[in-house]
């Protein structure tokens, strides 16, 4: 279900749910969305700390509740990921949102409110959050294109070819985000149902090891044989390591090497400042051949 888009004048609420902000990107984040039109607020806590969090676990559940409850707040902005909603996604009750859908937006940690909002059958958008949209250029094409997509034009991306590409059509619902938040649910109540799904990953300073081990997880554990596709995203400031004998992209490759489902690399989704927006549970095709992938939505 996709949620209402927005209109000129709707209301956006900034939340901290994560990982503590410098204030100076919630006031310039601000700036950017009241020039799209939008009527912009916060969380009570958005601006707290508590050591390496956005506030205690009460006062970042009583902000993220109080943005999935209120009637006039269209849609929901993270200020940044980090980590922490591990600490609280139990005890947010989505009843209210599963009725009322909103979007939400943002990466990295809130991955884990990626999967929770999925498996309520409702889509939102993996993409930059408040400290990026500081960061980048008003004009550059992840926030030119989450502007879109917020105001109702969903878009269809094309990405050159990689070696490692697997050639095929596909079509599912678009699910994942963080290869190791994705990790640590599993098993959970949070999990994602994986069948017949396009699988996208990205991850951040992890060892090659690391990610290896997180695939092979997901390979004989039958996840990776259950999907229609799978996109790889940035995977940053994470070094290659010799004594693997392969690179990054051959270890993923390598691990889903059985399957016969269309595979896109280097798709500029992740921590780098090209982070194009996803939009997450619905359904997309993914067309791989020599010269191109796409997505469309």
């Amino acid at each position: 279900m996709l949620p209402p888009f927005l209109k000129p004048d709707d209301q956006i609420r900034i939340i901290s749910p994560s990982g503590a902000i410098d204030p100076d990107y919630i006031d310039d984040a601000k700036i950017v969305l009241s020039n799209w039109g939008l009527q912009v607020t916060e969380g009570k806590y958005a601006r707290a700390e508590y050591g390496r969090f956005a506030g205690t676990k009460a006062e970042r559940i009583s902000d993220l509740q109080q943005a999935l409850d209120d009637k006039s707040v269209k849609a929901i902005l993270c200020s940044r990921g980090g980590y922490g909603i591990s600490q609280i996604i139990d005890k947010i009750d989505f009843s209210y949102f599963k009725k009322s859908p909103k979007w939400l937006i943002g990466f990295s940690d809130i991955t884990i409110l990626h999967n929770t909002i999925t498996n309520l059958g409702v889509t939102s958008i993996h993409g930059i959050m408040g400290k990026h949209l500081t960061e980048i250029p008003t004009d550059a094409e992840p926030s030119v294109q989450l502007c879109k997509i917020l105001f109702g034009k969903l878009p269809t991306y094309s990405v050159p070819s990689h070696a490692q590409n697997k050639i095929g059509k596909a079509t599912g619902k678009l699910i994942g985000g963080n290869l190791s938040v994705l990790m640590g649910l599993r098993g959970s109540q949070f999990d994602l149902d994986y069948k017949n799904a396009i699988l996208f990953i990205e991850d951040i300073a992890e060892m090659p090891y690391h990610i290896d081990r997180m695939m092979q997880n997901l390979r004989f554990s039958g996840v990776l044989g259950q999907l229609s596709g799978l996109i790889v995203g940035q995977f940053t400031d994470c070094e290659e390591d010799p004594l693997m004998m392969q690179t990054i992209s051959e270890i993923i490759s390598d691990a889903v090497s059985e399957f016969t489902y269309p595979v896109c690399f280097n798709f500029p989704a992740g921590h780098v400042d090209n982070n194009l927006p996803l939009v997450m549970g619905t359904n997309v095709k993914l067309e791989v051949n020599e010269t191109e992938a796409k997505l469309i939505f």
